[in-house]
């Protein structure tokens, strides 16, 4: 059976496997669409190229790096390529004349239970919601963004202490079997196409720096679950004397007490807790404005933050 020739679109490095593991079976790779370079670094003065186009530029596969997807000088190079069929791992939004192009369609590896987690991030949400697991599933591109017909779904765990980086990293190999597996489903020509239930859809928007604001109010359990999904990056935030003072991991401590939500408790040299409403949230790693990220001995060595300080107020 004749492998399809595919043509790749992702970015960042959660897409490197996904093209390393279809090279690695053989399947002819014919292009990689990938993000402009960018100037970055120190002083604005380094190229930056995405991990996607790097991963390509080892294997010799063509690079395109359109600025526009409707430029008819890119579509002639994409028809060129002669793909049966294009994968989209972490990449922008397509216009139909794109997605609609090669004979066996365009697939999209999602990292969520679709119709759960429809959205930009959908792995963030899933640890701030408090959820026992999630996934990734592979689907047929169509109008409605995360909206079409389903070909695989693969199941991942969310352990209770499990941090949006955990999942990402976990999700980012599972996710590239599951593309291989969905590649070779669609060679095969026999499979059954699941409609997606729009009924229990939920959503996981674009994450913000507003979004990232601890509320202290709450629940210890829903505040370490925010920390969790929001940890390593964006990562949550409250603030200290005016200050933005970043949580980067915490553990729930629940117990009755009569302190306000966002109180500081702290002995000075290793234990630092928050107030919540039903407990405390024990810091065990932050990062100060203008420091680097540390856990909490090395922060206390350092800083003075009296007992009774109350956080975001």
């Amino acid at each position: 059976m004749e492998k399809p020739r595919i043509v790749f679109m992702g970015t960042p490095d959660f897409a490197v496997p996904s093209l390393e593991i279809l090279i690695a079976a053989g399947y002819p790779v014919v292009g990689v669409v990938t993000s402009t370079d960018k100037m970055g670094g120190r002083g604005g003065k380094k190229l930056l190229e995405s991990a996607v186009k790097k991963c390509a530029v080892k294997h010799g596969i063509p690079v395109l790096q359109p600025e526009k997807f409707r430029n008819e000088d890119f579509l002639e190079e994409l028809r060129s390529l002669k793909a049966e069929l294009q994968i989209i791992v972490a990449f922008r939004m397509l216009p139909t004349v794109v997605w609609d192009m090669p004979r066996l369609g365009t697939f999209n590896l999602h990292g969520s239970l679709l119709p759960k987690y429809r959205g930009a991030a959908p792995i963030n949400w899933a640890v701030i919601r408090g959820e026992k697991e999630t996934g990734c599933t592979t689907f047929f591109l169509k109008h409605e963004i995360d909206t079409g017909d389903v070909l695989l779904r693969h199941h991942i765990p969310i352990g209770p202490d499990d941090t949006a980086g955990n999942v990402h990293d976990r999700m980012m190999l599972e996710g590239a079997e599951l593309v291989l597996q969905t590649v070779q489903l669609i060679q095969s020509g026999v499979y059954e196409l699941q409609a997606q239930d729009g009924s229990t859809a939920t959503s996981a928007p674009k994450i913000h720096r507003d979004t990232c604001r601890i509320d202290w109010n709450q629940p210890v359990q829903t505040v370490h679950d925010f920390v969790r999904g929001l940890s390593p990056w964006p990562a949550a935030w409250t603030t200290l004397e005016g200050d933005t003072l970043k949580i980067i991991c915490g553990a729930a401590e629940t117990v009755s007490h009569s302190k306000i939500p966002g109180t500081v408790v702290s002995d000075g040299k290793e234990v630092l807790k928050v107030a919540c409403s039903d407990g405390y949230l024990k810091i065990l790693e932050l990062q100060a404005a203008g420091r680097r990220r540390m856990d909490t001995n090395t922060y206390l060595l350092g800083s003075e933050i009296e007992a009774g300080t109350i956080l975001g107020a």
